[in-house]
Order: C-alpha cells, then sequence, then structure tokens
C-alpha cells in the first residue's frame, strides 16, 4: 500500500509535542551515580572485547558468526522499525504478526520493556535536550551516550515521564504481556536461545555461543541505539530546524540503519522513513517497512509531502540543504 501525506503541525504527533511546551523551568540537582549500574555497564563492555575479538577475527564457528549476525539485525529492526517508528510514533499501522515479530525481537534486545522504551522516547522528544529528557545531550556527550543510565533521574525526569500519555500501549495486551513478564522473556529469548542454538545444533563451544551471539550482539546494538542519543544530537548539519540539536550524520545511519538523519526525524517525527530521502539515502529501516508493506503486514504508512518539506527547510534550515538553491531560485522566479 503506498503511504499517505501527513501534514499535521507538530503539536499534534504523538511523541513530539516539544513547539507547544515551555521547557520546566532549572532547578537545583546534584548528580549522583548510580554504582551498581556503572560497573554493571564497564564489566559488561570489557566482556564484550572478548567477545569482538572471537567475533571480527573469526574465531568461532562460521555458523555461530553467521546466527550471531542474524540475531543482531532481526533485534535491531524490533527497537528501530518496532519500538521506535511503529510503537513510539506511530508512524504506520502493523496487523497482528508484525506486531507479534516487532515485539518479540524487541525482547531480544535487551533494551527495558517496550513500554518504557516508547515512554522515554516519547519524553525525549517532548522535552529534548531539556532537564525533563532522560537523555539530556545538553549534558554531555557521555551521558546521552550511556551516563543517563548510570545515574538517578533528573526530578524533572520523573515529574514530566508521569505526563506522557501512554494510553495506546496501556490498551495493547501484546505489550502488557511483555511488560509483565519481561524479565522471564528476556532470560529466555535473548539470553537462554541464542547460547544454547549454537551449542545444540553446530557444536559451538559455550563461552563463544554466550560471548558472542549473547553479550557481544547486545553490546554492539544498544551502542548502536545509543548513538541517535549522543552522536546524532551532537555531530552533523541541521538542513530542517537549526534551533534544535539533533542533526543529519551519515556514521550514525550506517550503524543504527538510517536513524541518523535525526534533523529531519526531530522536525517531522510522524514520517515512517525518518528522512525526507528513503532509501536514496542509507535507510534499511525504511526498506524493512516498505516490504512489510507489500505483502500486507504494514500499511497507511506516513510521511511528510514535499511541500511542507520544502517549506520548513527555507524557512528555519542551516542552508546545508543540497536543493536549497534551487528552491531559493524557483521562489524569486515565482515573485
Amino acid at each position: 500500500m503506498a503511504p499517505h501525506m501527513d501534514t499535521k503541525p507538530l503539536s499534534q504527533q504523538r511523541g513530539n509535542e516539544k513547539e507547544s511546551i515551555a521547557p520546566p523551568a532549572k532547578r537545583y540537582f546534584k548528580a549522583e551515580i548510580v554504582w551498581f549500574n556503572a560497573i554493571g555497564f564497564l564489566v559488561l563492555h570489557l566482556l564484550a572485547l572478548y567477545g569482538a575479538y572471537l567475533y571480527f577475527l573469526f574465531r568461532i564457528k562460521w555458523q555461530t558468526w553467521i546466527f550471531a549476525t542474524f540475531v543482531g539485525l532481526g533485534s535491531s529492526q524490533g527497537v528501530l522499525a518496532g519500538a521506535h517508528r511503529y510503537f513510539a510514533h506511530r508512524t504506520y499501522k502493523a496487523n497482528l504478526p508484525l506486531r507479534i515479530f516487532l515485539i518479540f525481537w524487541h525482547t531480544v534486545a535487551t533494551q527495558n520493556c517496550m513500554w518504557v522504551w516508547v515512554r522515554d522516547h516519547r519524553q525525549h522528544h517532548k522535552y529534548s535536550d531539556t532537564d525533563a529528557d532522560p537523555h539530556n545531550a545538553s549534558r554531555g556527550f557521555f551521558f546521552s551516550h550511556i551516563g543517563w543510565l548510570m545515574m538517578r533521574k533528573h526530578p524533572d525526569v520523573i515529574e514530566k515521564g508521569s505526563t506522557i500519555d501512554m494510553s495506546d500501549l496501556d490498551n495493547d495486551p501484546l505489550v502488557s504481556f511483555q511488560k509483565k513478564y519481561y524479565l522471564p522473556l528476556f532470560i529466555v529469548l535473548s539470553l537462554f536461545l541464542p547460547t544454547f542454538i549454537p551449542i545444540y545444533f553446530w557444536g559451538e563451544y559455550w563461552l563463544n555461543a554466550f560471548m558472542v551471539p549473547f553479550l557481544l550482539r547486545t553490546v554492539l546494538v544498544l551502542n548502536f541505539t545509543w548513538m541517535v542519543n549522543s552522536w546524532a544530537h551532537a555531530f552533523g548539519s541541521k538542513p530542517y530546524d537549526k534551533m534544535i540539536r539533533p542533526t543529519e550524520t551519515l556514521l550514525v545511519s550506517v550503524v543504527a540503519f538510517g536513524e541518523g538523519w535525526h534533523n529531519y526525524h526531530h522536525t517531522f517525527p510522524w514520517d515512517y522513513k525518518a528522512s525526507e530521502f528513503g532509501m536514496q539515502l542509507y535507510n534499511p529501516t525504511t526498506k524493512f517497512i516498505d516490504f512489510m508493506a507489500r505483502i500486507g503486514w504494514a500499511y497507511d504508512l506516513k510521511q511528510a509531502s514535499n511541500a511542507v518539506v520544502n517549506s520548513r527547510l527555507l524557512r528555519s534550515g542551516d542552508g546545508s540543504h543540497p536543493k536549497l538553491g534551487q528552491l531559493t531560485s524557483n521562489e524569486e522566479t515565482a515573485h
């Protein structure tokens, strides 16, 4: 089914109400490290170095290498096409098999339950880069990447988190099931099966099976996702809105499968492509959603019209858009 155009103002899009809401007033806050989390992430990343040695130097069975790559790609789409573009922003509609598929792979990704992921992301858009943003990029690169998971939440994050509309997920039985049983589901789907399958089916050494399809895969997918919060809020151009932190960056789009066109996404969060150009730039997640639409599992794909996009980049962009000169000339000719 072909995408349909959506030109609603930002204040009417779920998960992005920032333009219609004043940022919270500054309050005194003393940052406090949660040492259990900080040490846990340190150990996780140190162990992942051994997994990287096994994976990138091919010290594991070839079946395990392919399997780990497959699980990494699947769990990435559970986050990007699922938690982000479908559940958080509702940029398209999905039938039951696709919703099950997305929640399954999101569980494998080890990024908390869907409800919490979506609540944090909607709050990030609503209060982007303020103290009420869970991973506020104004507090620095490290904080927006991983530090926010190692520290006590700012009071504004706790206070404003309770105002996020989560009624659609509260009424979703699949999301509610995953939220209620997230821990056992995580143990079975993300930890046990990716470790057990290589051992049982092709005789992989148990430590290799644990280190690569589970641990390294988890750490890589986490960091590639976190780069959208950190790198894509720090480096790059702003062709659509120069007044916000999110940027357009190829590096993040490569590692996060099309999520690095972030200045566009924060300007038009309801667009299922999360980019003006879809597959003309690197955007495999858009290709995945397009495929699901072709087989009838996804439908009502939303996207901003060319007229709306062109008007916005002329009005608020930083002048870096490649077609800006042509648009300016056309506008002068029309007058």
